[in-house]
């Protein structure tokens, strides 16, 4: 009879080897943090800016299925459960997308755009933001 060791570790690879076990550890911390996430504590205003970055990492974690990363970051930000309209997200992002994009989230675009630039002496300079500055770009 196999000891209680060796029961674990048969048991353990099992669920790696069907793809379960990572899926049980993040539901198992969503849970956790459900249950310690104190309610009665304020959380401070969402930004605009904040708004729509936790709004594209929640739609890349959607699309990849990690929904309980997902379901804590919307948990943890005071993001909406509703998720903003697509057309919305891209239109504040000044994208246009065609048709093949839109069955992509839109963080795999924007990065896209930048690591397949047509002009590899462009950078972006990135500064902090404020209402009235956009990212500049400079040549190299």
């Amino acid at each position: 009879m196999a000891s209680i060791t060796e029961l674990k570790c048969a048991v353990r690879d099992t669920l790696e080897s069907k793809g379960v076990l990572g899926q049980l550890k993040a539901r198992i911390r969503a849970e956790v943090f459900g249950a310690l996430d104190d309610q009665s504590q304020p959380r401070p205003p969402l930004s605009h800016e904040n708004l729509l970055i936790n709004e594209l990492i929640r739609e890349y974690l959607d699309y990849n299925q990690y929904r309980h990363s997902s379901s804590v970051l919307t948990a943890e930000s005071g993001q909406p459960d509703v998720p903003l309209d697509r057309k919305f997200l891209a239109g504040e992002l000044h994208v246009c997308e065609d048709a093949s994009s839109r069955s992509v989230p839109l963080l795999y675009g924007l990065v896209s755009h930048f690591m397949n630039s047509s002009d590899k002496g462009e950078k972006v300079v990135l500064r902090q933001h404020t209402q009235d500055t956009a990212p500049q770009k400079t040549h190299n």
